[in-house]
């Protein structure tokens, strides 16, 4: 005889700490439709409820939202939500619901949980990442060609020790947002396909508007500057108080790749290149060069670093890049070109004091793919595809300062690291050097898989349905899934690699990406490392999205955590310092409460993490506002 629970749309306790962690789920994710005779049961985890100042809000009798196939609305009663795989389902939508109001003035967040305490440093908050999916005209695209939607969270002092939180959201007026979106109207119409997506009510066959610079992956406050970038182009610089666009920025200009280090010239690849490029610049209209999202900052010497490659080079067994440093000012002072025998892509890397890190994620041209991508019935990450042929992972240490090497290491010879896996990104990076000369360098970030990392399955999104399936980022076997790593590299004196090591952050095998430090030891040793990771309770989500905030310390090999709680998920932690300690200060985090469609900024204490009162304050996000997932955030100090 089968029992039926009752199922309720309210949230569990908003927060969930804890030092150990529950046993992962590995179950793949299947979409399973519940006869409607016989529903299957949810048995909700206990969590611990922490003391709230307000009551939750109570949910609505039905769940409406706009799915990605055209703006229609599906409606999802309590009745209908009786399997957790059908929860799940919905539960991954909401995080890619399109948000197509901006704001005009800041409006101010009322705390839900705690107070923003009077010692919160001064300073803006910023997250970017998409903001739109589907037009008025039957096209949608991939979460990555979504426009970039920047959000701002701006903490000042008011009268006395009260510390007011002002929130903005707008969308970056990129060439490619300006032509699709009617600001009178309020309607969009998709015209660039964008490199993982293909239109359905837009121009298709012989659409060669591909490179659609949307600047929605990563943000940056530099030399008075807000930019927002994006993997493919140039970056938009923002007004920071109106959160306006200014236009784009040209940090590339004058740079030629075939001079300074590595460049060779007449080869058959050179032949190629040549004849690619009128193509690629001239009828697709891509950039001669592509500004990389990631940057790093150079604590020690007060310094941004950026890194661009060639367009050519994703079609090409070889790869340039060159890499840029620029002063507080935003003066370059010093810039150096690589060409690297191999075909990469690369997304994030790493920098020490003397070497630029890059990890050989390895691709290859998908000839087939390729001639669908070109005449526009397939995306034009189609022509790409993982090359998982070597067992080990090549990883290239390049020369910073070339003048100061005194060893004689070919940098085009990679360190091969035992095992195979695809960076994600990148946390910090250091150097230590003894009395001999010999140097051990070790690299702390997150990787994956190469089944994982599926080019045209990211995020579960099905450029044919134009759908999301969340089993895809959910598949079984904790190897192939985002994994925090440490890799070690040892160097003699003559820079020969004695050793090369690669392995589970401190033996944490749960799933985890958007690892950070405190920025101040960026480059440096340093000894915490905050991460955004899933808990693995539910079986139809058990891997991605993140529902909690995990707390590493590298040196006693602890680990810590704080849980969001049920139906509730997390994006990229930004730490915040306060104090001269590693781990002194506050962990910003936004939560997506899918369970009653809102979101809230979290504050947390990150040396509490691990323990019941690690919550500072949970901001509430007015509901008209809600965004979708977020990509990369900044913390901009007014200091």
């Amino acid at each position: 005889m089968l029992k039926h629970n009752a199922i309720s749309l309210a949230p569990l306790s908003p927060s969930k700490t804890s030092s150990k962690s529950p046993k992962m789920q590995t179950n793949a994710f299947q979409i399973i439709v519940p006869k409607p005779m016989i529903p299957s049961l949810i048995n909700p985890p206990a969590v611990h409820r922490s003391p709230s100042s307000t009551p939750l809000l109570k949910p609505p009798c039905a769940i409406s939202i706009s799915t990605p196939n055209g703006g229609t609305t599906t409606t999802v009663s309590p009745l209908d939500v009786v399997d957790d795989s059908v929860t799940a389902f919905w539960d991954y939508q909401f995080l890619f619901v399109s948000q197509r109001s901006e704001t005009t003035e800041p409006v101010t967040l009322r705390a839900v949980e705690g107070a923003v305490p009077p010692e919160f440093p001064s300073g803006t908050y910023y997250l970017t990442g998409p903001g739109i999916f589907s037009d008025d005209h039957g096209s949608t695209v991939h979460p990555l060609d979504g426009h970039g939607y920047l959000r701002a969270f701006s903490f000042g002092k008011t009268n006395g020790d009260e510390v007011k939180v002002e929130f903005m959201a707008k969308y970056v007026k990129t060439e490619a947002q300006v032509e699709e979106h009617d600001p009178v109207t309020g309607t969009w119409r998709f015209t660039h396909r964008g490199p993982f997506s293909v239109l359905k009510g837009g121009k298709k066959v012989g659409n060669t508007k591909v490179m659609k610079n949307v600047a929605n992956t990563s943000v940056l406050s530099w030399g008075g500057k807000l930019l927002c970038l994006w993997e493919g182009g140039d970056p938009y610089e923002i007004e920071p108080e109106t959160l306006d666009t200014v236009g784009k920025v040209s940090l590339m200009e004058g740079c030629d790749l075939a001079v300074e280090t590595g460049g060779r010239g007449g080869g058959v690849w050179d032949v190629a290149a040549r004849l690619l490029k009128p193509i690629l610049y001239g009828v697709f209209g891509m950039p001669p060069k592509r500004l990389l999202s990631h940057y790093k900052l150079d604590s020690c010497r007060n310094r941004l670093l950026m890194v661009s490659c060639n367009a050519e080079d994703m079609l090409l067994p070889r790869s340039h890049f060159i890499f840029y440093e620029y002063d507080s000012s935003f003066t370059e002072v010093a810039k150096q070109a690589f060409t690297i025998p191999d075909h990469l892509m690369i997304h994030d890397w790493a920098f020490t004091d003397t070497h630029y890190i890059l990890f050989a994620n390895r691709i290859k041209l998908d000839v087939f793919g390729a001639m669908t991508a070109v005449c526009g019935t397939t995306p034009m990450i189609t022509a790409l595809s993982v090359n998982p042929s070597k067992d080990t992972s090549p990883i290239y240490l390049l020369p910073r300062f070339p003048d100061k090497v005194n060893h004689n290491r070919d940098w085009r010879v990679p360190i091969e690291a035992p095992s195979q896996f695809w960076l994600l990104h990148v946390c910090n990076a250091y150097e230590n050097l003894d009395e001999n000369g010999n140097s051990e360098i070790q690299i702390h970030g997150s990787a994956c898989s190469y089944e994982w990392f599926n080019f045209q399955k990211l995020f579960g999104y099905d450029w044919q349905s134009g759908k999301l399936d969340p089993s895809v980022m959910n598949i079984t076997g904790s190897k192939s899934l985002p994994h925090l790593v440490k890799v070690s590299i040892n160097l003699d004196a003559n820079g020969n690699c004695q050793r090369c090591d690669a392995e589970p952050l401190n033996e944490w095998n749960k799933s985890s990406d958007f690892p950070v430090i405190n920025p101040a030891f960026s480059g440096t040793k340093n000894k915490y490392i905050y991460a955004a990771a899933s808990s693995g309770s539910r079986s139809a989500l058990p891997s991605f999205p993140f529902d909690m905030v995990v707390k590493l310390n590298a040196s006693t090999k602890s680990v810590h955590t704080w849980s969001v709680g049920s139906r509730r998920f997390i994006g990229e932690p930004t730490f915040i310092a306060k104090g001269s300690e590693e781990d002194d200060g506050y962990i910003l985090v936004v939560e997506y409460a899918v369970a009653v469609q809102r979101c809230y900024l979290v504050i947390l204490d990150s040396k509490k993490i691990g323990a019941a009162d690690a919550l500072v304050a949970r901001l509430e996000v007015p509901k008209h506002l809600n965004f979708p997932l977020g990509f990369h955030g900044f913390w901009a100090s007014d200091d």
